[in-house]
Order: C-alpha cells, then sequence, then structure tokens
C-alpha cells in the first residue's frame, strides 16, 4: 500500500519561543514586557507565570512544551541557578538543542556570561547548596550551564548600555528574523519554489526608494498564490506594515460591501487597529491615501480580474510611502497592463509549470509523505504526473485523494480520468472561461476542441473565415493565460483548460455526442455517422477518415446543414487506384442515399465557411459543394486538378484565403476567385497555368510557386510575393506598377536577372540561394525598403540608388562582388552585414546611425570609412580583412568590438572616451601599442594572440565594471590593474611579464588563471569570492602567498612552480586540488579539513615527503604518481572509502600502483582483488594491482598504502597484518622476493583464487581457507620450495591446483583427496619422479597437464579410472616411455599431448577411442584410423612411432642449431643476462645429451 511517512517532512512546532526565567527576579519586569512585545509581534510564546505547586505532572508538562518549541530564551537573573526547578528546565533544553530544527538564545540580564559559565559568584553560592543535597544532579547541571553560557546571545550591559526596552526590541527583531527565515527555508522546500522567489526578488529590489507594483500572471491553479504566499512570508518582517488580501475576485463579487471589506481589512492588517470602518468605497479609497503614506507597507491582492479591484485597493503609487511593494496575482495580463504594472521592467511575472522532476516531487509529499515515490509505486506515479502535466493543484487533489490506497484504486482512478475530468480542478480553471465575452468564448472552445497545435497565423484565417475577430480574441485568450503562443507562433494550451473546454461542450449532452456543436473524436464521428443520426446541432468537425466508409463519410457530411468548419483527413486515392477499384469519385451520387440525390444535394453544406481537406479524392471542388460562403480553402495531398469545371465564373466569389500543398493542380484561374486576399501554393509540381485576370485586385499574398514562368498581370494590389524552392523558374515578370508590393522573397529559382519595375514601396526584399543571378535592377527610387537580403548570387557589383530609408542589409557569399554602392545619405541604415565578398574598399557615407557593423572575409578589403560621427555604432565585428589602420576615435559609443586576424593592422585608435563599451575583443593582431582610453562601462577586456603588442597596457582607473581580462600570447613584461576591483576572471599568457600589480583586495575576483609568467613571487591579497586558481608554467616562482580563508575556492591547479611548500589556508569548499612537477615541493600543508575535496592530484613532485589524508574525508581521485621521497602517507581507516581513482606508479616504495574503480573494476562484484609483486627484499619495492567491486568500498586502500612506507621496515609480520587484514579479498597473487607467504591466510575467509610465484615456503595454515577454488604455486625461477603441505587435501572446494616448483620430487598423497578439483597442472617440476598411485580417486578431473617434468618415468596406471578426463598431456616429459595399457577405458578423453616424450608405441586399446594425438612439432594424429575386417595391424602401429620419431629428430636438429646461436652472441649479452643464459645453455646441453644417447640407442637398434 502506498504509505506515508514522516521522515522528510518538516517538524510543526506547537509554540515559537519558550521563555525561561526565574520568576521571583524577572516575571514581572523585563520578562513580562518581552512576552507581551513577541505576543504583539504574532509569535506564540509559552511563559510559566502560574503560582502553584510544582507536582510531577506540571513537570511532565513543561518538558513537553519545550519538545514543543521552536526557540528558547534562557533569561539568566542572579537567582536563575537557586532554583532546581530552572536548571532542570535547561537542562532539557540544552538536550533540544542538539536537534537542528529548535535553537536557544541566552539573555544575560543582570549577570556577565563568566559568572554562568564558571559558576561563580551568585551562581557559586548557589551550587554550594546543590551539591549538598544532589550531588548527582549538580554535575549535569553545571555542564548544562557552561554549554549555554557559550551560546551566542545578548547581555544587557553591553548590547543595549543598560536600557531594557531597546534589548527587547533587539531580541524580538532577532527573534522575528530567525522566524522568518525558518518560515523561507519551509517555502523553500515548496517544491520548484526556491527558483521562482528568486526571480521575484530581483524585481522587487526591496530596499530601493521607489513605491513598486509587481504583477504575478498564470493559468488557474498554476502556483500564483503559492508564490506570493512564501514571498510575504519571507520579507514582510522587513515593512512597517503588511497585508495579504486573499480571494480578490470572489469577496469582490458583491460589487459594494465587498471591496469596502478588502479596504478595511488592508488597513486593520497595517495599522493594527480593529476600529477602522469604511463606510463605502470611495470613504475607503481616501482612508488609504490618507493613511497609507504612513508606513513602508508590503501588500498583497491575490486572484485580481477587474482594474476596479486595483482602483479600490491599490489606486495609484503615490497612495503608499516609498519602499512600499504591492504584489498582484491575476490569471488576466490586461489587468495588469491597464494598471500600469510595466512589462518591459520585468514587473509581470508568468508562473512557470512544474518540470517532471519537480512533479513528482511534489506529487510524492502528497501520496506518500517523502521525496520520492515508494517502491513499486513509481510507475504509476510518472502516469499520474504525466496527467498533471505540471499543474500544481492537480498534483496536490490526486496525492492527496491517492494517499494510503493500493494499486487496483490507483489504475481505477487513472483509468476514470481519462473520461471523466478532475471536478476540483475544472472549477477553478472554468473561472477563466467565464468571464470572457460571449465571441471569445467561441475562439476559445474552437482553439480547445480543434486549433491547438496550429500555426497562429493559420489559426487566424480559419477563425476570420468563420466570422470571428480572431486578433482581438487570441489576445483576450492569451492575457487571461488561457492559450499560449510559442516563439514559433504555434497556439498552445494546457492539458488542463483543453479539456475544461471540451468538457463545456460535452456537457450539456454527455450521452449524444451528436447534439455537440464541435466533434473531434474520430470513434464517435463514425459512430455518428454510420448510425445516420441527426446532424443538425454540428457546426465544427475534425475528423481523421483514413479508413472510414465513404460511402457513409460522404452521406453523413451531407446532413450537416450548419457545418462552418470542417478539417478532413481522408486517404488520398490516386488515378489508378480510381480505375482498379472502379471508384468513380468524379461521380458523387453513387455514394449519395436516395432522397439527397432526387435533390441533387452536395455533399457538403453551403453553410461551410473553412475548409481543410487533406487527400481530397475530386478532381475539382465543385464537384463536392457550391462553396458560396466559403472564405478560407485548404487542400493538400489531393487529386484536384482545377478548382471548377462547369465555366461558372462565380462559383468562389467569398474566398479570401486559399493554399493548395502537394496537389495535382495544373491549371488556376484567379478570375474564379476576385476577392482573393492570400494564395499559397506549395510543392505543386504539375501546375502548368496560373491565369491572373486584370480583376485580381485584392490579391495579397502570393507564396511558394513551382513554375517556370511567372507573369503577374496587373496583380497591383499585390504585397507579399514569396517565390521558394522553384528550381526550374527562369522568368519572373512582375507588373510595371505594383505600388503594394511590400515584401518580396525569392530562393532557390535559376533567375539570371531581376528587374523590380517600379516596385518603389518595397520594404523587404530577400534573394538567396539564386546561384546563378547576375543582375539585380532595384527601382531608381525605392525610399520605403528597409530590409535587403542577398545570399549566395553572382553579382558582380551592387547599387542601391537612392535606398534612403535601408535600415538592414545583408550581403553575404556573393564572392564575385567588387562593388558595393551605399546611398550617400543613409540615415536609418542600422545593420550591416557583409561576408565573403571581394570589395577592396568600403566608404558607409552618411551611415551615422549604424549600430551594428560586420565584415568579415572580405580577405581584399584594404581600406574601410567608417563615418566621421556614428555615434549608435555599439557591435563592431571586424575579421579576415587586409586593413592595416582603423580609426574610431569618432565612435565614442561601441559596445563590443570585436577584431581578429587582420594580421596587416598595425594601428588601431579608439576613441579617448568610449562610454559605452562594455566589451573588447581583439585577435591575432600586429599590434605594438593599444590604449582604450576611458572606458567607465568596460565589463570584457580580452586581447589574444597579439605576438607583438609589448607597450604596457594601463587599465583605466574608472574600470570599476571591469569583469573579464584575458591577455593571452602577448609580449607584455608587466600590468597594472589599478583599481579594477570589481574584476571576476582574470587570465594571463605571457612569457615576457614580469610583473603582475594586483590590488590589495580583489572582492568579486572568481577566477584567475596565470600561464607561463615570468614571476618570482605572487601574493594574491583578499579574495573572498575566488573559486578558481591556476598557475601553470610560471617555473620561475619561488613563493606564493595564498589568503588565509578561500571560502569558495572549489579549484586550485598549480603545475611547474618552484615552490618548496604550499599553505592552504581555509578552504571548506575545495573541491579540485592539483598541485603538478612542482619538484622542489617538500611540504604540503593542509591546515583544516576540505570536507569537498574529491579531486587530489599532485603526481610528479619529486621531493614531497609527506601527506596526511585525514582532512580529505571524501576525495575520490588521488593521483601520487613519481613523488618519489613521498616517505609517509597518513591514511586513517575510512578517509578513503569514496577513492574510485588512485595512481601511486612511483611513489614511495610503489614501483607501479594504479587503481581505477570505474575501468578496471566493472567485472568484479562484492569483492576485491589483489595482485602484489615485490622485490628486492628486504629493502622492498612494490608493484601492486587490486580491483574492487564499484559499488562497495571495503577500506583496503588505507591499509595497502602502507606498503608504500619508505618511513616503515617492512619485515614479513607487518607484511602478513596488511595482506591478511584485506577485507572481502577473493583473489590474491603475489609474487617475486617474499621468503614466505603471509601468515594469518586464514583469516582471508572470502578467498577463491590463490597464486604464489617465486615464494620460499608456504603456510601449513593453508587448509583453512574454506572456499578456495584455485591455487597456483610458482617458484619456477628458484629452488627453495620443496615439498607441499601434507594437508592440502583438506581444500574442499579447490576445482583448480597449478605448480611450477623444480625441487619437488613427490606429491603428498593427500592431492588424491581433493575430490572436486578439475584441473590439475604440474609444470616444470624437473626432481619429479612419479605421481601419487591414488590419483585415480580424482573423479571430477576434466585437465591433467604434466610438462617439463624431466625424470618422470611414467604415470600410474590408476589414471585410467578418472572417466571424465578430457585432456592429457605429457609434454616435454622427456622420461616418460610409454602410455598406460588400459588408456582406452578413459571414454571422455578427447586430447592427448606427447611432444617431447620418449613414446614410441601406442598401447592397442588407444586405437578404439575418438582421440586427437599431439605429437612433436605440433603435428595432431586423430583416432579411431580405419581397419579393415576390424583388426588394426602393427603396420598402422609402425606408422605413428615413425612419426613420433621423426618429430623427436626434428626437434634434435633445432636445439642444436639454437645452442650454436646463443654461443655465437654471447659477446654482445651484459654480464647479468650472460649468466643467465650459460644456466640455460647447461640444462640444454643436458637435455642434448640425453636426447643424443637415446637417439644413438634408437638407430643401432633400427641397424
Amino acid at each position: 500500500m502506498a504509505s506515508t511517512s514522516t521522515s522528510s517532512v518538516q517538524k510543526r512546532f506547537k509554540y515559537d519561543v519558550f521563555i525561561s526565567f526565574r520568576g521571583e527576579d524577572t516575571r514581572n519586569t523585563f520578562v513580562g514586557h518581552l512576552y507581551n512585545a513577541l505576543k504583539q509581534k504574532g509569535f506564540v510564546t509559552y511563559m510559566d507565570d502560574k503560582k502553584i505547586e510544582k507536582g510531577e505532572t506540571i513537570r511532565n508538562q513543561l518538558m513537553k512544551s519545550i519538545e514543543e518549541s521552536r526557540f528558547f530564551i534562557i533569561v539568566f537573573s542572579k537567582r536563575y541557578a537557586s532554583s532546581s526547578w530552572c536548571l532542570d528546565e535547561l537542562v532539557k533544553i540544552m538536550e533540544c538543542q542538539s536537534n537542528p530544527e529548535q535553537t536557544a538564545f541566552p539573555v544575560f540580564y543582570d549577570v556577565e556570561p563568566t559568572e554562568v559559565r564558571k559558576q561563580s559568584h551568585a551562581f557559586g553560592e548557589a551550587f554550594k547548596e546543590h551539591e549538598n543535597k544532589e550531588a548527582a544532579a549538580a554535575k549535569k547541571w553545571r555542564e548544562a550551564l557552561k554549554e549555554a553560557a557559550n551560546l551566542a546571545g545578548w547581555e544587557l550591559k553591553t548590547a543595549a548600555n543598560g536600557n531594557e526596552s531597546k534589548l527587547i526590541e533587539e531580541v524580538v527583531a532577532d527573534i522575528s528574523k530567525k522566524l522568518s527565515s525558518v518560515s523561507s527555508s519551509v517555502d523553500r522546500k515548496l517544491v520548484g519554489m526556491e527558483m521562482r522567489i528568486k526571480e521575484l526578488l530581483l524585481s522587487l529590489e526591496i530596499g530601493t526608494g521607489d513605491v513598486r507594483m509587481i504583477g504575478i500572471k498564470g493559468m488557474g491553479g498554476g502556483g500564483k498564490t503559492t508564490l506570493a504566499t512564501a514571498i510575504f512570508n519571507q520579507i514582510s518582517d522587513q515593512f512597517e506594515g503588511s497585508s495579504f488580501v486573499e480571494n480578490v475576485r470572489e469577496v469582490s463579487k458583491n460589487s459594494g460591501s465587498g471591496l469596502k471589506e478588502l479596504q478595511k481589512q488592508i488597513l486593520t492588517d497595517i495599522f493594527g487597529d480593529k476600529d477602522i470602518t469604511v463606510s463605502s468605497v470611495s470613504g475607503g479609497i481616501n482612508k488609504m491615501v490618507q493613511m497609507m503614506p504612513r508606513k513602508k507597507v508590503l501588500v498583497i491582492l491575490d486572484d485580481v480580474n477587474d482594474t476596479k479591484q486595483l482602483d479600490a485597493l491599490a489606486g495609484a503609487s503615490n497612495w503608499f510611502k516609498p519602499g512600499s511593494r504591492i504584489i498582484i496575482t491575476t490569471r488576466d495580463e490586461q489587468v495588469l497592463l491597464a494598471h500600469r504594472v510595466n512589462f518591459n521592467h520585468n514587473f509581470i511575472h508568468e508562473v512557470n509549470l512544474l518540470s517532471p522532476e519537480e512533479s513528482i516531487s511534489l506529487f510524492s509529499r502528497y501520496a506518500f509523505g517523502v521525496e520520492n515515490p515508494v517502491e513499486g509505486y513509481e510507475h504509476l506515479s510518472r502516469k499520474v504526473v504525466q496527467y498533471a502535466a505540471g499543474l500544481p493543484l492537480t498534483i496536490k487533489v490526486l496525492g492527496s485523494l491517492l494517499c494510503f490506497q493500493e494499486k487496483p484504486q490507483w489504475n481505477d482512478a487513472l483509468e476514470r480520468l481519462k473520461t471523466i475530468p478532475l471536478n476540483e480542478t475544472m472549477m477553478i480553471l472554468e473561472l477563466s472561461y467565464n468571464s470572457l465575452e460571449e465571441d471569445c468564448k467561441d475562439i476559445f472552445l474552437d482553439v480547445a476542441c480543434l486549433l491547438k497545435g496550429w500555426y497562429k497565423q493559420d489559426a487566424i484565417r480559419a477563425l476570420e473565415s468563420c466570422g470571428f475577430r480572431a486578433i482581438y480574441g487570441l489576445r483576450v485568450l492569451e492575457q487571461k493565460s488561457l492559450i499560449t503562443i510559442s516563439k514559433y507562433g504555434v497556439l498552445g494550451m494546457h492539458d488542463h483548460i483543453e479539456e475544461m473546454g471540451k468538457n463545456i461542450v460535452r456537457r450539456s449532452h454527455p450521452k449524444e455526442p451528436h447534439k455537440h456543436s464541435r466533434l473531434w473524436i474520430d470513434e464517435e464521428i463514425e459512430s455518428i455517422l454510420a448510425e445516420d443520426l441527426d446532424t443538425q446541432a454540428i457546426k465544427c468537425l475534425k475528423l481523421d477518415a483514413d479508413g472510414f466508409s465513404y460511402e457513409n463519410l460522404l452521406k453523413g457530411l451531407a446532413n450537416m446543414r450548419e457545418l462552418r468548419f470542417l478539417d478532413l483527413r481522408t486517404t488520398r486515392v490516386s488515378i489508378d487506384d480510381c480505375y482498379y477499384s472502379n471508384r468513380k469519385f468524379d461521380r458523387i451520387s453513387l455514394y449519395l442515399p436516395s432522397c439527397l440525390k432526387k435533390k441533387k444535394t452536395q455533399i457538403l453544406s453551403n453553410s461551410l465557411r473553412f475548409l481543410r481537406w487533406e487527400g481530397c479524392p475530386f478532381s475539382s471542388l465543385q464537384k463536392a459543394f457550391q462553396a458560396n460562403n466559403l472564405v478560407g480553402l485548404e487542400m493538400a495531398d489531393s487529386n484536384i486538378v482545377q478548382l471548377c469545371d462547369d465555366g461558372r465564373q462565380k462559383a468562389f466569389l467569398n474566398l479570401r484565403f486559399l493554399k493548395f500543398r502537394d496537389s495535382k493542380l495544373r491549371t488556376l484561374d484567379l478570375g474564379l476567385v476576385q476577392n482573393l486576399e492570400m494564395l499559397h501554393l506549395f510543392e505543386c509540381e504539375e501546375l502548368e497555368e496560373l491565369y491572373m485576370p486584370a480583376e485580381c485586385l485584392k490579391l495579397r499574398s502570393l507564396t511558394h510557386l513551382k513554375l517556370r514562368t511567372l507573369h503577374l498581370g496587373s496583380a497591383r494590389n499585390l504585397e507579399t510575393l514569396r517565390v521558394i524552392n522553384c528550381t526550374d523558374m527562369v522568368e519572373l515578370q512582375i507588373p510595371d506598377k505594383c505600388p503594394n508590393l511590400v515584401n518580396l522573397d525569392l530562393d532557390l529559382l535559376k533567375l539570371k536577372t531581376l528587374h523590380l519595375g517600379s516596385a518603389r514601396n518595397l520594404e523587404t526584399l530577400r534573394v538567396i540561394n539564386c546561384t546563378d543571378m547576375v543582375e539585380l535592377q532595384i527601382p531608381d527610387k525605392c525610399p520605403n525598403l528597409v530590409n535587403l537580403d542577398l545570399d549566395l548570387l553572382k553579382l558582380k557589383t551592387l547599387h542601391l540608388g537612392s535606398a534612403r530609408n535601408l535600415e538592414t542589409l545583408r550581403v553575404i557569399n556573393c564572392t564575385d562582388m567588387v562593388e558595393l554602392q551605399i546611398p550617400d545619405k543613409c540615415p536609418n541604415l542600422v545593420n550591416l552585414d557583409l561576408d565573403l565578398l571581394k570589395l577592396k574598399t568600403l566608404h558607409l557615407g552618411s551611415a551615422r546611425n549604424l549600430e551594428t557593423l560586420r565584415v568579415i572575409n572580405c580577405t581584399d578589403m584594404v581600406e574601410l570609412q567608417i563615418p566621421d560621427k556614428c555615434p549608435n555604432l555599439v557591435n563592431l565585428d571586424l575579421d579576415l580583412l587586409k586593413l592595416k589602420t582603423l580609426h574610431l576615435r569618432i565612435t565614442p559609443n561601441p559596445e563590443t568590438p570585436i577584431l581578429t586576424d587582420c594580421q596587416e593592422l598595425v594601428k588601431h585608435q579608439m576613441p579617448i572616451e568610449n562610454v559605452k563599451l562594455l566589451s573588447l575583443d581583439i585577435g591575432n593582431l600586429w599590434l605594438t601599442k593599444l590604449h582604450t582610453g576611458i572606458a567607465p562601462n568596460l565589463e570584457s577586456l580580452i586581447l589574444r594572440h597579439c605576438c607583438e603588442l609589448e607597450e604596457e597596457i594601463h587599465i583605466p582607473s574608472g574600470s570599476l565594471k571591469l569583469k573579464h581580462v584575458d591577455l593571452s600570447f602577448s609580449k607584455l613584461k608587466t600590468l597594472h590593474l589599478g583599481s579594477a576591483l570589481n574584476i571576476e576572471t582574470l587570465r594571463l599568457d605571457c612569457v615576457d611579464m614580469i610583473k603582475l600589480q594586483m590590488p590589495a583586495e580583489f572582492p568579486k575576483l572568481k577566477n584567475l588563471d596565470l600561464n607561463n609568467l615570468k614571476l618570482t613571487t605572487f601574493h594574491l591579497g583578499i579574495t573572498p569570492n575566488l573559486e578558481t586558481l591556476r598557475l601553470n608554467k610560471c617555473t620561475d616562482m619561488v613563493k606564493l602567498k595564498i589568503p588565509d580563508e578561500c571560502p569558495k575556492l572549489v579549484t586550485l591547479d598549480l603545475s611547474y612552480l618552484r615552490l618548496t611548500n604550499l599553505h592552504l589556508g581555509v578552504t571548506p569548499n575545495l573541491e579540485k586540488l592539483k598541485v603538478n612537477h612542482c619538484t622542489c615541493m617538500v611540504e604540503l600543508q593542509i591546515p583544516a579539513e576540505c570536507p569537498k575535496l574529491v579531486n587530489l592530484d599532485l603526481n610528479n613532485n619529486a621531493k614531497l615527503r609527506t601527506l596526511n589524508l585525514g582532512l580529505t574525508p571524501h576525495v575520490e581521485r588521488l593521483n601520487l604518481e613519481n613523488c618519489c621521497d613521498l616517505k609517509e602517507i597518513d591514511a586513517p581507516v575510512g578517509c578513503m572509502k569514496k577513492v574510485v581513482y588512485l595512481n601511486l606508479n612511483g611513489s614511495g616504495r610503489f614501483k607501479s600502483f594504479k587503481f581505477d574503480k570505474e575501468f578496471d573494476s566493472p567485472e568484479v562484484v562484492l569483492l576485491s582483488e589483489l595482485h602484489l609483486i615485490a622485490v628486492n627484499w628486504p629493502e622492498f619495492q612494490f608493484s601492486c594491482y587490486y580491483k574492487e567491486d564499484p559499488a562497495s568500498s571495503f577500506g583496503n586502500l588505507e591499509r595497502l598504502i602502507l606498503l608504500g612506507r619508505k618511513d616503515a621496515c617492512i619485515n614479513l609480520n607487518l607484511f602478513s597484518d596488511i595482506i591478511c587484514g584485506l577485507q572481502n579479498l577473493r583473489k590474491l597473487t603475489i609474487e617475486r622476493d617474499i621468503p614466505g607467504a603471509p601468515k594469518g591466510l586464514d583469516k582471508l575467509e572470502f578467498l577463491e583464487e590463490l597464486r604464489f610465484a617465486d615464494i620460499q615456503t608456504l603456510p601449513n595454515n593453508i587448509f583453512r581457507l574454506k572456499h578456495l577454488k584455485s591455487l597456483k604455486i610458482d617458484v619456477s625461477r628458484n629452488w627453495h620450495l620443496k615439498k607441499l603441505p601434507g594437508d592440502i587435501g583438506r581444500l574442499k572446494c579447490l576445482e583448480e591446483l597449478s605448480l611450477e616448483c623444480r625441487e619437488i620430487k613427490t606429491l603428498p598423497g593427500s592431492i588424491c583427496k581433493l575430490k572436486h578439483l578439475k584441473s590439475l597442472q604440474i609444470a616444470c617440476c624437473d626432481s619429479l619422479e612419479k605421481l601419487p598411485e591414488g590419483i585415480g580417486r580424482l573423479q571430477c578431473l576434466l585437465r591433467l597437464v604434466l610438462e617439463k617434468c624431466e625424470l618422470l618415468r611414467g604415470i600410474p596406471n590408476s589414471i585410467c579410472k578418472i572417466k571424465s578426463l578430457r585432456y592429457l598431456s605429457l609434454a616435454h616429459c622427456s622420461s616418460v616411455e610409454k602410455l598406460p595399457d588400459n588408456i582406452g577405458l578413459l571414454e571422455c578423453l578427447k586430447e592427448l599431448d606427447i611432444t617431447g616424450t620418449r613414446i614410441t608405441r601406442f598401447p592397442h586399446s588407444i586405437f578404439q577411442m575418438n582421440l586427437g594425438v599431439t605429437t612433436s612439432w605440433g603435428i595432431r594424429y586423430q583416432f579411431p584410423k580405419k581397419v579393415e575386417d576390424g583388426v588394426r595391424d602393427d603396420d598402422d602401429v609402425k606408422d605413428v612411432d615413425e612419426h613420433v620419431n621423426g618429430n623427436g629428430d626434428r626437434r634434435m636438429l633445432i636445439m642444436i642449431v639454437m645452442t650454436i646461436i646463443l654461443l655465437m652472441t654471447m659477446r654482445m649479452l651484459t654480464v647479468k643476462i650472460r649468466r643467465m643464459l650459460m644456466v640455460m645453455i647447461r640444462r640444454m646441453l643436458m637435455v642434448m645429451m640425453r636426447k643424443m644417447w637415446m637417439w644413438i640407442l634408437n638407430m643401432i637398434t633400427n641397424i
């Protein structure tokens, strides 16, 4: 069941304040006045002022009251300690003080804190009596007094100079702030509220002297009241009076008494006088005008919906005292605008709905009482949140509804919501609908049921077609938060508002959808059409009829006589489909009922005003209906070839909007649509003819044509012409007189020339991607041309004639253009963008109002002439030009100039005074000097790759706003930052810089990055806000002084410095510390704990000696590579529990040690693995490879680090303690110079795999490893290990045993007791002569490998009892001469390797086996061999013998050749390697002699 938990819900307290005091001292004086002051402030305060006999019941009651209080005020007076009752109270208060939600404050009334702390004077005398009577309790009392005296509080003598009333005011004010802070912290726990509060506080700007009205708008239930309440709780104490007026809409419905009551409430709340009377609304206004200026107030008016309410409650700013704030919440933005609440100054805030994450959190609080859904309810919770769509009201209602409900109830509730909306939400939302006028209600219902998701302009045309004032109506809906319009112009509506609108349409006839005014559900419509119900009430229809019966569809549409709006989608039927299916859509009568055939009824009503039909099957529209009243027509993916086929000229007299997309349209006669205003033809690729008669006078917009030629005839009223993606169009003829043409947009045409005739009123001309265009002729007089955009043309010249009102000129990618002539007088030119032109010069004439100038990639430009005075030039971007000089002295207002890659620019003059300069970005220039002038508003200074810049740059003394400085890759030697105290980011990379002068205080510096400087010392000064400090490759730096406190420092990166020590100071927020290649550094001091440090990188600090990890408990990545002198790493237990990466390569005793939990350990589950290589005993050096489960931490790293300490003597005992103390170790490998195995291996209870290499002795207690499955012993490099423990057979779980031990002569018999052994591998056991006779008892053995056991002469016959054996190898066991006769009993044996043995004959039983035999040179011999008559003769055996002996001869020859080569190269090798080779050759010669002797004997025998 979805249960509720209170673990994450903040505790609710009964009392705000509990006062502890000695009644006889202060009840009627200080405490009495304090109690009244707290009570007047509205705080619930507990004070025990009843003189009654103290009994046990009262004591319990008092202790409970202490537990139920948030704050405690302890008034210490002279006789406080004489009361055991007070002291018991104090002990209880100190217990509660440990709770973060409860806080105690002492008030030292007529005593000093030291008297209380040390129990001296009156307190000391009181304790003498207590210790005689209650010695045990006295100890607790003393501790409580000492703890309380150390708390922050107030002392009457010092805090208020003995003035009790002032002290009371101070105490009440502080408690008020604390409670406000607590309240605001609770509000911040309201999901998603913290960021919204911050944004609103920015607009409120509390403390400024103006009167400010702030609006909060949004849909019903969206959180407006919650946000206003949170703000009120947080800031109301900062005003002299405050009032929160709820439900203004509801209360003011009674136009007389309602507003009067609200006026009275405001005055009463602020002035505290309940006797204030308001006789009338106008009288209330007069009183408010008279009284409100007396106090700085905070007033919140919640849910306002009429300007009359604001006129009565907050009529004007002059009603209020300066500094006052009025917050208004409403659903209707127009109310705020009409009351002059300023939108431009961000004084109107839109309440955003909750994100999915916030919604889940809020729902979980109401449904479960915790932050996240309880286990098993995650998916259901997501479904609920998806339905709520971020609306807080719905989330809260559903959370409360589903609390403590089982899953079946949840599923049932969710299914119900699909058809029945949540009534509580609908009632709130419908208030906005009810306030609309009738025509706006119809528009709202059309949007909710039909138009949601449409582009705004398309929706306007559809609504205007139906007779509505759509622009006005949609604006009203938007202001009332009923619809939204995205930045792309798409109509949006919250799911619940949409649901509310649809519910309004349905609720009059919930069971009879055919009586609804609007239909949009396909299933309902299909049912209505199939049942032939009465459809006279239907006015609007939206239907996806894919798969519907055409007969039912056309018949049903014919009956809808009042239909005004139809949005229909049918499956497009091609001409071929019509032919094969015998459907003749042009013969409509085939699909109409007989009664309609007689009347010759059309399939669509003549009342239809807007039709959008996708997939229309008819060849002409007149086949469907008369269309006398049709205003808007949109056809997509249709078979329509022409509008009419009978030549009637007055069929579409009212048609204003016509759109065809992806249709079969071949001809279009605009003479049939003489009132047409907008024609949109898109992807009508079969259009061959567009007839435009002289009568087509109202056509204003013509877009997206697909023709080879276009003659616009006498369309003199044409306002907008868009021809896009007509890749075949080679001719465009614009009327000689086209006075109304305002917008011309041509894209992807094949035009070569364009003559605009006399289109003198053209305002916007856009010609792009017409890559064949070589000539563009703009009218001589084009006074209204405002925007000109040319892209990817082949123009060589452009003369703009007298386009003196041009505001924006954009010419890009016209790579042949060598001349651009801008009018001499171009006063309105604001934006100029030139890119990839071949211009050499550019004269901007008198374009004095230019604001943005962007000239880039004009690689031939050598001259740029900016007007003499260009005061408005704000944005300047010059890139890849050949300019040599640039004069900006007469452009005093550039804000963001960018000059990059103008490599020939050697002189750049800035204005003497740059008042508006905000950002200066100069890069890759050859300037030798630069003067920024006076730039008081400069915020960003970036000079990069100015390699010749040598002269010192003086930061202007008045640059108080300078925040970002980047002077990288220049030749500056000195830099004086002057009084630029507000710099936030400073980056320098100057290899010649020897002096950097910074202010003593850098209060706002956040990021400091210094690279390749020649500074020897660096004192950072006071930088309380520093977050990132990087000093890299300042190789001369020997001293670095960091402030004692860097509370916000997050990243510290120091590399290649000559520091000998580093003192970090107090850095509580440090997350990343990187100190690399500081080869002189001996000491790193971390004086205080760094609880947030997660990345510590100290690699290549060769002289670093000690490191304390106890102060970095949360470190995750630690790199100490090549810290060669590191002798001591202090790593307390638990300090490395979060480490995921550790690199100790070359540090201390570690030759290598790299631990990477993220990449190396994903296959390790729940346990850990260790591979340790030790050399040079007893001066150990270790190579360590450690892995562990990524999701666990066993504390093993702290132990392993001890192995690397150079200051510790590593003996076998210490080594054993470290290894055997590792937790959850599953796999252990120890190699090289360890004299013996670690003692206490049996402590590794989880060990499953154990491998020893070159170890001298094995522990006798190895049999105690109960979970050991694999044991590998390799001592082939030394001769010390001579026997295995006799009780090795007690390893009951052992499955794999591998031995490489030269001195072992025999194996213990107990090895035959390993019942689960699956693999036994014995290799290089030169002294082993025989195997235990009982080896046949290993019934689970699958693999038996005996290799290079040269003295082994045979294998026991009992091996033939191992039925499970699959693989047997005797490779290079040169003394083995034969196989057991009964080897054929090994039925499972599949592979046999006898390479390098003396086996010359096979037993007959082997020929019955399905077996592969590998002999010398790796040649395989496969059994069984075909036997004729079932008998195998000796020739078969002889073939095998010859094969085996032949391979032996070849092997002997190879060994001889190898020996000769080794002897020849001996002189070229070092002494050490030579000795090793001599040992190998000696052994080889012994083997060769033995082989040679056997070979001679075989030759003699054969002869």
